[in-house]
């Protein structure tokens, strides 16, 4: 968003009610949070999609022989 367009927007906020600044921040914030819910729901819908693929799982495979060995190297898991 435009610099000027958010001076705006904050002067126009800052001639509104305590109590309806309060209620459109609170609108405002329910908003992103919605948002980012999704986000991380569809993320996560893919990632398990992803994970079911058959290719993806012959290549997991093929790199879990190819460095499997690397697993008994003395190195531990913290």
């Amino acid at each position: 968003m435009a610099t000027s367009a958010c001076h705006e927007i904050e002067s126009q906020f800052a001639q509104l009610p305590t109590e309806t600044q309060l209620s459109l921040l609170e609108r405002l914030v329910h908003r992103v949070r919605s948002g980012v819910g999704a986000r991380h729901d569809s993320w996560e819908t893919e990632l398990s999609v992803m994970a079911a693929d058959p290719e993806v799982q012959k290549e997991l495979s093929r790199i879990h022989d190819e460095f499997g060995s690397a697993e008994a190297d003395g190195l531990e898991r913290a």
